[in-house]
């Protein structure tokens, strides 16, 4: 467990993140190899199967992922506040929540499959393999949520190790999976989906069997999952807001990729290899973003507010620095990111990538102040602002995707998110320096 509400704002903030950042990237590795090896052992089609229903579950895991996170930013402001019975109530009711969330959300996904991979415009070519992936991974859902429960409810208390030494046991496993069940069991991309659900599930149950043995004042107790009202209710909105908040992003991510689908396998391949990079070159937004959500969180408990505007601040320009050195980066040497994430030598997949990754980042600037005010708004209690914000993001991209794309080609995907994030970015700076937490003193 580790306390956030006492010493220097940003040493505890970037020793918080550090490991949260190691983790991220062990993720985001074994995404780009998962990537390499499905290009490169089965093939374009695919990679253009698999890149065509990445959106949609990265939509289902961000919003479970969110929910989980949500949940977590009660237990810190529990936590920050030294009142451990709420706390451990409030995990008994994480678990719960989260659970039957996800089977919700599986079974619903799993009976409108066909439906949803109509809307999403996935071509008769590479049907067969989309459907066979994502009905793996919406199946195996649940055993990225129970992970994904735990390691926000170890964050929740300070302990921001532990996930990540579950996350490189899963990811070298995944790695390990991929070859077993492509190369040795011929599953085609389905045994890619197999590899990320069943190592996913050995970190869970690892995770589960660690928490109870290293942290026996987490253990819960029946009288622990016994609902308290009050408690349902903050976790519910402060868990919802978190998912709707992810969850629009993907959704308007969800609805490019409608139009995308229909540009062909090679720019298929190329916003795939794209949104990889684009991943990699975000990680510390959203590392840092989730730190800041834990960091308001127990410091709102604590009722430290000046503490909590001192973060944002030095946060905020630590991200500057790193935006400078990404836009270097991708005018510099993004056809080798590109080549290096899909092995591919297809001069339109990489010209169509590079392009999108030059004029994107020039304006990384905004959504690093988007990703990080969002996430402190919800750790310090105001969960409307973010959840406004992104539906802006939603509204915005749908339009994109259903009349400007259609009519400018994918001119009109690259210029997209930075449209969206200039709209979304006001209200965030608005409200953010008209809240009394962020005046106090």
């Amino acid at each position: 467990m580790k306390d956030l509400t006492n010493g220097k704002p940003l040493k505890l903030i970037i020793t918080f993140a550090i490991p949260l950042f190691i983790g991220q990237l062990f993720q985001l590795f074994y995404s780009l190899v998962d990537t390499r090896i499905v290009g490169q052992i089965l093939g374009e089609t695919s990679l253009a199967a698999v890149g065509s229903t990445t959106s949609l579950s990265d939509m289902l895991i961000g919003l479970l992922n969110g929910l989980t996170n949500g949940f977590a930013i009660i237990i810190s402001t529990f936590y920050g506040a030294k009142d451990y019975i709420n706390m451990k109530k409030s995990i008994a009711a994480t678990l719960l929540l989260s659970i039957g969330f996800t089977i919700i959300i599986s079974i619903l996904c799993l009976l409108l499959n066909n439906q949803i991979l109509s809307i999403l415009n996935v071509s008769d070519a590479i049907l067969s393999q989309a459907k066979s992936y994502i009905c793996v991974i919406l199946a195996g859902l649940i055993a990225s949520t129970i992970y994904n429960a735990y390691a926000a409810i170890l964050r929740a208390i300070g302990d921001s190790f532990t996930p990540l030494i579950f996350l490189v046991i899963s990811t070298i496993t995944n790695i390990a999976l991929d070859y077993i069940f492509i190369l040795w069991f011929d599953m085609n991309v389905a045994g890619a989906a197999f590899a990320t659900v069943v190592s996913q599930g050995i970190s869970a149950v690892l995770c589960f069997f660690y928490v109870k043995k290293r942290y026996p004042q987490l253990s819960l107790e029946k009288k622990n999952y016994i609902p308290v009202k009050n408690i349902y209710n903050k976790l519910i909105k402060t868990g919802l807001s978190m998912g709707f908040m992810v969850s629009f992003v993907n959704i308007g991510t969800v609805a490019l990729q409608t139009s995308i689908n229909t540009f062909g396998t090679n720019i298929i391949v190329a916003h795939t290899a794209a949104r990889k990079a684009t991943t990699m070159f975000m990680l510390p937004f959203s590392v840092f973003g989730t730190t800041l959500a834990t960091y308001c969180g127990q410091n709102l408990g604590a009722k430290e507010y000046n503490r909590i505007k001192q973060g944002i601040k030095q946060t905020v320009l630590l991200t500057f620095i790193w935006c400078i050195f990404v836009v270097i980066t991708a005018y510099t040497i993004a056809p080798t990111i590109i080549h290096i994430i899909t092995a591919s030598d297809i001069k339109e997949v990489m010209d169509t990538a590079s392009l999108y990754l030059r004029v994107n980042t020039s304006l990384y600037f905004v959504p690093a102040v988007i990703c990080l005010f969002r996430n402190s708004m919800q750790g310090f209690g105001d969960s409307k602002t973010p959840v406004f914000s992104s539906s802006l993001e939603l509204i915005g991209k749908v339009l994109i995707a259903f009349f400007l794309a259609p009519r400018i080609g994918y001119w009109g995907i690259i210029i997209a998110e930075p449209i969206v994030w200039i709209i979304m970015v006001i209200p965030l700076i608005i409200n953010m320096y008209r809240n009394p937490i962020f005046k106090e003193t």
